[in-house]
């Protein structure tokens, strides 16, 4: 359960800027998404691998 405390004179928007900061990290939204469909572990791994090669690509061109 996320609680947020909201300060005096805070406006509603900057509350709810919080809480969906909190509540992204989490995962909880991830977590349901992945759990719509069943994906094989090896079709995880491959799907990681490949993002984490795009990651490595892009910080090799920023150099």
């Amino acid at each position: 359960m996320i609680i947020i405390n909201i300060k005096d004179g805070e406006s509603l928007d900057k509350a709810l800027k919080r809480f969906k900061k909190k509540f992204e990290k989490t995962g909880v939204l991830r977590e349901l998404r992945s759990r719509q469909a069943y994906e094989k572990k090896s079709v995880t791994r491959r799907t990681e691998i490949k993002h984490a090669v795009y990651i490595q690509n892009m910080n090799s061109e920023v150099s």
